[in-house]
């Protein structure tokens, strides 16, 4: 690892006025047997912002103006040592005390007072006090020192009922130019008791959730045996006076669809229909993702029942389920989006769904299938 290099100011000035004098970058460097380039562009701009006492600290313990220590000598060390500790014992007990027994103002007035000698973290460290502590208190001496706003958040909740929270209490505050942040309104809120009374929204879930199925499947899309793998998902066919679901089941030793059902709600019977087309087999795999109709009770019970062995995809990882979701995209395409389907009876939706299925099934063939359709080459492989 290459070694850092501290330059003397003497040779960080001299560089200063050679680049104000335009001698190139590369001349200075060779001139004054500087390494690197960003070195002199790191001079300059402390030059530019007038840091130029950023000059005199070595490699690694540069400082912002006004930030961090700047003691030089060993007296001004002992002469600063001395204030602190006679400011310590200035400062009651009760400030070093547990943090609820801390007095706001005391603490506030203390750490401001060494303020430009000394860094918030090292004040708040020789007050025993944590640098939380001292930005809470800060901001509640704010908050009492100007109590017509308080009174105005309180005002404003009550005029609305509580019916809003603390963003659109800030935008009302700002709207009446008042130059406020609204983390400052929320915490003024929380402290007031003023929290939004509104009932929060929750979703009603289709199906009643039990127990997520293990990920048996693992993208293992191949089958040596028909009704051995299977994959089920449900799609929207939102193309009629109403939105249409398609459930379906797809085996995926040649991708036939060999259940399916169109109904105009998605819920737990929905599926169970669907379901109910299979026939009973021990040792079948059926695939779905994690969606609340097949996580629910009565469906994990009827797969039981039938013998099928359950395997569900990770959450949020529809590529689990990939030739399912393929077929359902292909079916769109080829009917609906090719002939331009997109507004029309739903009766014309469900004749085109099951007309396109068998048209799947018996006629359109498949390159992976050797070019024969799934029941081709179920017949065949037979």
């Amino acid at each position: 690892m290459a070694t850092r290099v501290s330059y003397p100011k003497e040779i960080k000035m001299k560089a200063i006025e050679l680049r104000l004098a335009g001698v190139p970058v590369k001349e200075v460097m060779e001139q004054l047997h500087i390494r690197n380039k960003t070195q002199i562009e790191t001079w300059m701009r402390w030059c530019k912002n007038g840091e130029l006492h950023r000059l005199e600290q070595p490699v690694g313990k540069q400082y912002s103006y006004g930030k961090g220590a700047k003691v030089t000598s060993e007296i001004e060390m002992l002469t600063l040592e001395n204030r602190y500790l006679k400011q310590q014992l200035d400062v009651p007990k009760k400030v070093q005390g547990a943090r609820k027994e801390v007095e706001s103002e005391l603490v506030v007035a203390c750490i401001e007072s060494f303020r430009g000698e000394l860094k918030i973290s090292q004040a708040c460290a020789w007050l025993g006090v944590p640098r939380s502590t001292y930005y809470r208190c800060k901001a509640r001496n704010k908050d009492l020192r100007e109590p017509s706003i308080v009174e105005r958040i309180r005002e404003l909740c009550s005029q609305h009922k509580f019916r809003y929270g603390y963003r659109k209490i800030t935008a009302l505050l700002r709207l009446e130019q008042h130059q406020i942040n609204h983390k400052r309104v929320q915490r003024i809120m929380q402290r007031e008791q003023l929290h939004c009374r509104v009932k929060v929204k929750k979703r009603k879930l289709t199906g009643q959730p039990v127990q997520v199925a293990e990920h048996l499947l693992k993208r293992q899309f191949q089958a040596t045996k028909p009704m051995q793998k299977l994959v089920t998902d449900i799609t929207y066919l939102p193309f009629g006076n109403k939105t249409l679901y398609l459930s379906s089941i797809l085996d995926l030793y040649n991708g036939e669809i060999v259940a399916y059902n169109i109904a105009d709600t998605q819920d737990t019977s929905f599926v169970l229909d669907t379901l109910s087309q299979l026939p009973e087999q021990q040792g079948m795999l059926l695939h779905s993702d994690q969606g609340s109709v097949y996580t629910s009770q009565a469906y994990q019970e009827a797969v039981k029942g039938k013998g099928i062995i359950m395997s569900m995809s990770r959450k949020g990882t529809p590529a689990d389920n990939a030739p399912i979701e393929s077929f359902h995209s292909t079916l769109k395409s080829e009917t609906f989006y090719l002939e331009g389907l997109t507004c029309t009876t739903t009766a014309i939706v469900e004749h085109t769904v099951r007309d396109y299925i068998r048209y799947y099934n018996s006629i359109r063939i498949q390159t992976k299938l050797n070019n024969q359709s799934p029941i081709q080459y179920r017949q065949l492989a037979a």
